[in-house]
């Protein structure tokens, strides 16, 4: 849990240092080619398949799932990452449970009174982070490109849960959904990733451990975790990738970290908990 924490926190930094040499486009596609690589290596090891050419209806649920999981929030999130701290990136990225309970709201599903309080407690620690009532505050637009990858996440997880999930093998269509998503990342080159002249050694070797690693493996690691210590504990790890990447951005590109910022992570991640109660134990804490 602590390596898959540790990878996982670590793409933010990762993002930020590729991008002092390549463009927000050019850092997705990459990363979508390297972590597609990677997983087409785990499912051959594995034998795992690919989806069928002929399955239609599965490559299209495909094409869906791999522009919200992965090509938009990939890109927003280099984006956001130009003017936002790599630590700031990480916090606004745990507030992707928030966004999945507001779905829930919206498709009609009920939820008790501690997880309604917990997604408002959740909201008003993005509030604090943002600090609007200052007049240096987050709130830019690289700020809400961060907000919207997490919302994004959070639209991909509804819908692959109810689409996705048990159908074929699990490495073969994670391979397959990050195929497709390189495609629909090179759709997007020509607006902004045509021009290499500014490649460095040090951005290619950024965006190399963020596709191989915090892209590719961390979602290996992530399946093993869920089958050997159960879905709570997979979970678990998203409470440490805030923190994570606080940490590592200020220790390595010496990011300021104000008091106000830890104090909304702090209120974030109180609320994510909260919405993650199950309603067996929100209904005792009620009483």
């Amino acid at each position: 849990m602590g390596v898959l924490a540790l990878l996982w926190g670590s793409g933010f930094l990762w993002i930020k240092l590729a991008l002092t040499g390549l463009s927000p486009a050019q850092v997705t596609v990459l990363r979508c080619v390297l972590g597609a690589l990677v997983l087409l290596v785990l499912a051959w090891w594995a034998r795992h398949r690919l989806p069928g050419l002929s399955d239609r209806p599965t490559w299209r649920r495909l094409v869906i799932a791999a522009f919200f999981c992965n090509t938009l929030p990939f890109a927003l999130f280099s984006i956001g990452e130009q003017t936002v701290d790599s630590g700031v990136a990480g916090v606004l990225n745990a507030t992707t449970p928030l966004w999945s309970t507001v779905i829930g709201l919206a498709l009609g599903e009920r939820f008790t009174g501690v997880r309604l309080a917990g997604l408002g407690l959740g909201f008003c620690g993005v509030v604090v982070i943002f600090a609007p009532w200052q007049q240096h505050g987050l709130a830019s637009w690289g700020a809400l490109a961060l907000l919207a990858a997490a919302a994004s996440y959070a639209v991909a997880f509804a819908y692959m849960g109810r689409h996705l999930v048990n159908r074929g093998d699990p490495l073969g269509m994670s391979a397959a959904q990050l195929l497709v998503a390189t495609g629909l990342a090179a759709v997007g080159l020509p607006a902004g990733g045509l021009d290499w002249s500014r490649v460095t050694t040090g951005s290619l070797l950024a965006v190399g451990v963020l596709g191989i690693v915090a892209t590719g493996l961390t979602f290996h690691l992530n399946n093993r975790l869920i089958a050997t210590e159960g879905a709570t504990a997979a979970a678990t790890v998203g409470y440490l990738l805030p923190v994570v990447s606080v940490v590592l951005g200020a220790v390595v590109l010496g990011e300021e970290v104000g008091v106000r910022v830890i104090a909304g992570m702090g209120v974030v991640l109180a609320g994510v908990a909260l919405t993650r109660q199950p309603a067996a134990v929100a209904r005792k804490v009620r009483r």
